[in-house]
């Protein structure tokens, strides 16, 4: 019976592989139409064949600034913040094994946030020193806050709830946003109105240079949290079973929050506040290629990359020539989705 068991699990696995696969290659066709989609959209239209010509060289001047310094850079950010928040997301609810677990729930956005709003506030971001400072500014300002809500909602001898978690995650997030709105009060206008704009979840950071102070934090962290793909398998069995199995828990969880907490980070510092991605696009890959880390991981990336190319093109697109910051739309969609895991996760 044995060897009958073993090629059963063994096929089971090879078909749950290419199923992955193949979800998430229509994943990856899908981000190809949406930057086709996007490239094409805004408030001076830009036909396919425009477009086109543009790309190899062939377009006017004008269509060559608005293609490759506006809506490119501004695409090309929509990827890699989405794929960052999902990824952080799901690391999130992988350690805490709870489903509403979120980098923008838990309070580390907003930790993130807050530390970019103190820079923004008192020094210029055009310098391009500046520019490459702020994701380093988030991840300090996101580590603090993770610091923060493990040492609140751990207790010695039962770890980490989940409830717990959650919870005081929730109220950190609550005390931070409220410095937030306390220190934009005390702004003047002009930067009133942008930090109004940034905490709404508007991708302001829309240029070249933004996109090369957050690809080094892509590029690094998300192989290295695909690398731990297994171990997070074995740390979903409890903290018991991944001992017993061989696994160093605390540093392995430790390691892997410090990533999430990078790829969070880094991704508010040019996002602004854009919730409900980290919590939304793993729930979906879940659904769609399983809970083995292997697979989710990466099929979360690409789910959350979808999610945000597809609301900051549609927030660009509804209100012309005025836009809907792209967190506004990612909320319409995620607030319904969180309030249906409300009625299903159990405390």
């Amino acid at each position: 019976m044995e060897p009958v068991n073993k090629a059963v699990t063994s096929a089971s696995g090879k078909r749950r592989l290419q199923h992955g696969i193949l979800v998430m290659s229509i994943l990856c066709l899908l981000i190809v139409c949406a930057f086709i989609v996007s490239m094409n959209t805004g408030y001076i239209r830009l036909s396919p064949l425009d477009v086109a010509r543009t790309l190899f060289g062939m377009g006017t001047e004008k269509q060559s600034l608005i293609l490759f310094e506006f809506r490119l850079p501004r695409i090309v950010i929509s990827v890699l913040i989405g794929a960052g928040l999902a990824v952080s997301g799901c690391i999130l609810q992988g350690l805490s094994r709870n489903a509403l677990a979120d980098p923008g729930i838990l309070g580390i956005n907003a930790g993130a946030g807050l530390m970019v709003m103190l820079y923004i506030s008192f020094y210029p971001t055009t310098s391009f020193r500046s520019i490459f400072l702020l994701p380093v500014l988030a991840l300090i300002g996101s580590g603090l806050t993770a610091a923060l809500i493990y040492a609140l909602s751990y207790k010695r001898n039962e770890g980490i709830s989940p409830t717990r978690l959650i919870l005081t995650g929730i109220g950190v997030a609550a005390g931070i946003s409220s410095a937030m709105i306390v220190l934009t009060l005390k702004l003047d206008p002009q930067k009133y109105q942008f930090m109004a704009t940034w905490l709404a979840g508007s991708i302001w950071g829309s240029n070249w240079k933004f996109v090369l102070a957050l690809l080094p934090w892509i590029i690094v962290l998300l192989p290295l949290v695909f690398s731990k793909a297994r171990v997070m398998n074995v740390l979903n069995l409890g903290e018991n079973s991944a001992t017993g199995l061989g696994a160093s828990v605390e540093r392995e969880r430790l390691l892997l929050l410090a990533a999430a907490v990078g790829l969070a980070g880094s991704s508010v510092a040019v996002s602004g506040g854009i919730g409900f991605v980290g919590l939304i696009a793993p729930h979906l890959a879940r659904r769609l290629v399983g809970p083995k880390h292997e697979l989710l991981l990466p099929a979360s990336a690409l789910t959350g990359a979808l999610l945000v190319i597809v609301a900051d093109t549609i927030g660009r697109l509804i209100l012309q020539p005025s836009e809907i910051p792209t967190g506004i739309v990612v909320a319409v969609i995620g607030a319904p989705y969180f309030l249906y895991l409300l009625t299903k996760v159990k405390g």
